[in-house]
């Protein structure tokens, strides 16, 4: 297996989760049907907390400002003759969440409602985070050498540190120095991977980012970071193009730690 060199330059390693930490797979065929199954019960049994409020008020607005940026969104058609006003609004919530993500939509109304749920799952142990396992033994290395270890991915920041945090190699989530979701940006925006670098307390060529998407490798070179994409069973594949530009790894343990005791 060829090995890839971490520049020596870096101090901190920022990870996308989906393709990278953990299987496309878990995302697709775990964490988004459980979503899909539960919703409805979920919403009928949380409907008067705070919480839950807050979820369906973002949604709500969410809504809102698709139809003022004249984005598709749902067509809301309950037959209000045979439902309360209650169950026209669950389903109402329902209709919007079951669209977005169909549509892939990475809002944070959506992420944050997901995000709720996911955590009843974690908790209850009806869930457990998967991850590769190349990936913990790395991290600890890397964190040995004295290099810090971030998460940027699209799932909110309690979704991700729930994944570590109930995972099936354990709590391993002592392991990240910290976590980045997309109220700091969107992963394919060269504005968002600054705006990390500034929140970390670090030049951008000080970061190596780790990703399976293209689209995001590119938005993070942009602002100046070191880029390596990583090949997974499932992953999106790659132009040949893409494929000569990027260093490519399929396993964390390929990586090489240059300059360093």
């Amino acid at each position: 297996m060829a090995t890839v060199s971490i520049p020596a330059c870096t101090t901190a390693l920022l990870l996308d989760i989906e393709g990278t930490t953990t299987p496309i797979t878990f995302v697709k065929d775990i964490l988004f049907p459980y979503i899909v199954e539960h919703l409805e019960d979920y919403l009928s049994t949380h409907w008067e907390e705070d919480e839950c409020k807050q979820d369906v008020h973002l949604l709500k607005k969410q809504i809102e400002e698709d139809m003022r940026q004249n984005r598709a969104c749902p067509v809301h058609a309950v037959d209000q003759t045979v439902h309360t006003d209650e169950e026209k609004a669950i389903r109402e919530v329902v209709e919007s969440v079951m669209w977005q993500m169909a549509a892939d939509r990475k809002s944070t109304a959506l992420k944050q409602l997901q995000g709720h749920m996911w955590r009843a799952a974690y908790t209850s142990g009806r869930i457990k985070g998967e991850i590769y396992p190349d990936v913990v033994p790395s991290i600890k290395t890397w964190r040995e050498h004295g290099l810090k270890v971030y998460i940027y991915s699209s799932g909110s920041v309690e979704a991700q540190k729930l994944l570590f945090r109930y995972s099936v190699e354990g709590d391993v989530l002592d392991l990240f120095d910290g976590h980045f979701d997309t109220t700091i940006g969107a992963k394919v925006d060269s504005k968002s991977y600054e705006r990390i670098a500034e929140r970390i307390g670090c030049q951008p060529e000080e970061i190596t980012f780790l990703t399976d998407v293209s689209r995001e490798a590119k938005a993070a070179e942009e602002a100046g970071l070191n880029v390596l994409v990583v090949v997974r069973p499932g992953n999106m594949e790659l132009t040949d193009e893409e494929s000569a530009h990027y260093n490519l790894i399929t396993s964390f343990s390929q990586l090489q730690l240059m300059g360093r005791a």
